[in-house]
């Protein structure tokens, strides 16, 4: 399909009334008070497939405890993986850290800002490559998020599917004909609040968008056009609670999903289990059974008030479990 691009002439109120608007109604972020490179590489990573809201507090935490490229390269593993605790997706601690090192051993410690040095660091797509380009180094390139390629695809009024190849080229060509010739981290920021507040999925609030008279969309409702959402496969998982005093068992994670935290050892199925939590990761919705049992082996202990990095849904049936006795004071400090 033919990219349509708006007239050249358009171009300057374009952002004319984008700058406007973004003055006045741009989100306060922490990571946009000081845009170092480091902290825009660390946001980005956060970001990944996580709200803003869940990520600020978890940003802040890790700039006071890695509050330069160097103090989280030279973190151990560990570490890394207990502060980013309850964040999900561990695989972006874990590249994140390898980066940090990566800019240590292969750029003396200063995050590079051309595109293809970025995209070698671990970790790093297209789109983060992108996103530090512009945030991090003020440079007018197309970044698209979510919220941008709904924004642009409205713009353009794009009714094909968005993640073909042809779709993602069409987004790519339409986000750089929009492009300023300066101030590159504002209008990416501008584009991005946009989408977040006003451009949003479903209904959008056009009325009181700034650029709407730019907007080529017929059924903005409808658009950015996406395939159907994957069928949700549910599962039972069923995992063993062992406790002695103040210590409990568990076991490395052998998969790489969680590869480097500790988990719930397997479990039998009981009628009356300890604890239950439904949780939802990737396309299975999983219901995590607790069972009673004695420890193995095998089985590693931990003190209540010394537990090793967790994934969130064993942490958290961890706390119903605990929870449940009110006169156990340590295991509720320790989660």
């Amino acid at each position: 399909m033919r990219v349509e691009m708006i007239p050249y002439t358009m171009t300057p109120d374009f952002h004319t009334a984008l700058r406007r608007w973004f003055r006045s109604h741009g989100r306060d972020l922490p990571w946009r008070a000081a845009p170092t490179p480091y902290a825009v590489l660390v946001s980005e990573f956060m970001l990944q497939q996580t709200t803003v809201a869940a990520v600020i507090p978890y940003f802040e935490r890790w700039m006071r405890r890695f509050p330069d490229i160097a103090a989280l390269a030279a973190a151990p593993e560990s570490d890394v993986l207990k502060l980013w605790e309850g964040l999900g997706y561990y695989s972006r601690a874990r590249n994140l850290h390898r980066a940090a090192q990566s800019v240590l051993a292969q750029f003396d410690g200063t995050i590079p800002s051309d595109l293809p040095a970025l995209r070698s660091l671990p970790g790093v797509g297209p789109y983060t490559a992108a996103a530090i380009a512009a945030f991090a180094f003020d440079q007018c390139v197309p970044v698209l998020d979510a919220n941008i390629n709904r924004v642009v695809a409205r713009l353009f009024n794009y009714r094909e599917n968005i993640t073909t190849k042809a779709g993602r080229d069409f987004l790519e060509k339409a986000a750089t004909s929009l492009l300023p010739k300066t101030s590159g981290r504002r209008h990416a920021s501008a584009l991005m609040d946009l989408g977040a507040t006003l451009c949003r999925s479903g209904v959008p609030d056009c009325a009181a968008c700034p650029v709407h008279h730019f907007c080529k969309a017929v059924d903005p409702d409808a658009l950015p056009v996406k395939p159907a959402k994957k069928t949700i496969t549910e599962i039972n998982d069923w995992r063993a609670f062992s406790r002695t005093g103040d210590y409990i068992f568990l076991i490395e994670s052998p998969g790489p999903t969680w590869r480097g935290l500790w988990i719930l050892p397997p479990g039998e199925p009981s009628p009356e289990p300890l604890a239950t939590l439904i949780y939802s990761i990737t396309r299975y919705k999983v219901t995590l059974g607790i069972s009673l049992t004695v420890p193995q082996p095998n089985w590693t202990a931990f003190s209540l008030t010394s537990l090793p990095p967790m994934p969130s849904p064993h942490r958290k049936v961890l706390r119903l479990i605990l929870a449940k006795k009110p006169d156990d004071p340590a295991g509720e400090k320790a989660l």
